[in-house]
């Protein structure tokens, strides 16, 4: 069969041998030679091109053939291999299900001693990871996961590290040991640092408390430190001698109390904590405070004078109450009785205002404290209700400000009535004390100079009647 491009190259010569034929009739007959032999050698390149090209088509055909017969054979390989795997794997799981069943069988209880074995290192190992004991022995945490974890019958090396590790921990809780650990510092830092351990609770570096940092096998001192006489008595167990008996603080909850202790606010976080309003009552009680005191020196003063004046009646002196009042009977010494007694009277209301001088304000802030504790408690509520609005109930640290103004400032309003009423009322009755004296020596003076009256009426009567 002719190619295509046979059929080509015949068109074209046809072609040209018309276009020869349709020219002019006096052409030469070596010019149709020459085309002739053209013609022919055009024809036998095609020739020898399209035989080229059938020769490659047929060698790409003969490999082609040749790699799908090598695919097939390595796919037979594959076949036969895959077919001896899967029949050599279903013998060795027989024979692994016969040799599980002659070791079931000749372990006989062994497999429940096993399983006793993996539950109480599981759960000493749980105990041991958040025990500062561990950091003492480091080793210690490693082995016991392992055979928490192993799948094959414990040795008896690795049952009596189990029993050794175990009588460590109890030996563990009844002493105080000293060893090197790290510490992980406020900055994160780590540095290696000589710790006393106190059985399995506490843990003191100099005055610091530490507790176990799990994740980096290591101490960590607590962000807040205790009060400082805790610090004291562990600084002093720190810097004792070996033998020597100290007295320290310890945690029995391992570290919880003592994560609770350091988050409980001081006195000047909750003092803090009750906003304006509370500085606001706090400044009152102070103030109250202070006017308390010198009321009290102030009374104290007067009253001992006035009581050194009573054992001295008949000398008058002008630094008492009683003293001055005193005076006025004794610089006009012949007065009627009732003009005496206005006297005395006027002396003694003189008196009384500076007795009970500025005790009328104490009594003022022991009312205006608590209801500026009220004030507080109101607004406190007010910002809760308002960051609810805002944000919700999800967070409750965002209502703990104004939870904690709200319950501060009527604790401290209470602190500053509370004592401002006990102190208006010792001091007023102290004061009342002192005026009930002014009012008894000059109701006593008004007396004897009645009964002296009489007396002077009655001697100028006989005189007149001799």
């Amino acid at each position: 069969m002719t190619p295509p491009r046979a059929y080509g190259g015949l068109i074209a010569v046809t072609l040209v041998l018309v276009a020869a034929l349709a020219g002019p009739a006096e052409a030469q007959p070596q010019d149709l030679d020459a085309l002739l032999q053209k013609t022919r050698e055009a024809r036998a390149n095609d020739a020898e091109t399209l035989e080229a090209r059938v020769q490659r088509f047929r060698e790409a055909r003969d490999a082609r053939a040749a790699e799908t017969r090598e695919a097939q054979r390595r796919r037979d390989a594959a076949v036969a291999r895959s077919e001896a795997l899967l029949a050599e794997f279903d013998r060795n799981e027989a024979a692994l299900t016969e040799r599980q069943a002659q070791l079931d069988a000749r372990s006989g209880n062994l497999g429940e001693v096993f399983g006793v074995v993996r539950q109480v290192a599981g759960d000493f190992a749980s105990q041991s990871q958040n025990s500062i004991v561990t950091l003492e022995h480091p080793a210690r945490q490693a082995r016991l996961d392992r055979l928490a974890s192993a799948t094959a019958l414990p040795s008896a090396e690795a049952l009596e590290q189990l029993w050794l590790d175990l009588m460590q921990e109890i030996v563990a809780t009844g002493k105080v040991s000293r060893f090197v650990a790290p510490v992980i510092d406020a900055s994160g830092a780590v540095s290696d640092t000589e710790v006393v351990r106190v059985g399995p609770f506490t843990a003191i570096a100099d005055d610091r408390f530490l507790v176990r940092e799990p994740a980096a096998e290591a101490f960590t001192a607590l962000p807040a430190q205790p009060p400082r006489a805790l610090r004291q008595r562990a600084e002093a167990l720190s810097e004792a001698p070996v033998g020597a008996v100290q007295r320290v603080d310890v945690d029995p909850s391992r570290g919880a109390l003592l994560g609770v202790l350091v988050q409980t606010p001081r006195l000047g976080e909750r003092i803090r904590s009750g906003g304006w309003v509370g500085a606001v009552i706090m400044a009152l009680g102070l103030a109250g405070g202070v006017l308390a005191v010198e009321r009290f020196f102030v009374l104290a003063r007067v009253g001992a004078r006035m009581r050194r004046q009573r054992k001295a009646i008949a000398s008058p002196t002008p630094d008492n109450p009683l003293g001055r009042v005193l005076r006025v009977y004794t610089q006009q010494p012949d007065l009627a009785p009732e003009t005496l007694e206005l006297k005395l009277d006027d002396a003694v209301l003189r008196e009384v205002p500076a007795l009970e001088a500025r005790l009328v304000w104490l009594k003022i802030l022991a009312a205006v404290a608590p209801l500026l504790g009220l004030l507080g408690t109101v607004t406190g509520m007010i910002l809760t209700f308002q960051q609810i609005t805002l944000f919700g109930t999800g967070d409750p640290k965002l209502m703990a400000g104004g939870i904690s103004q709200a319950l501060m400032t009527t604790v401290q309003g209470l602190i500053v009535a509370i004592p401002m009423v006990l102190l208006h009322a010792m001091l007023n009755a102290r004061s009342k004390a002192l005026i009930q004296v002014l009012e008894e020596e000059s109701a006593g003076l008004i007396a004897e100079q009645s009964e002296r009256r009489p007396q002077g009426l009655a001697s100028d009567g006989v005189g007149d009647g001799v």
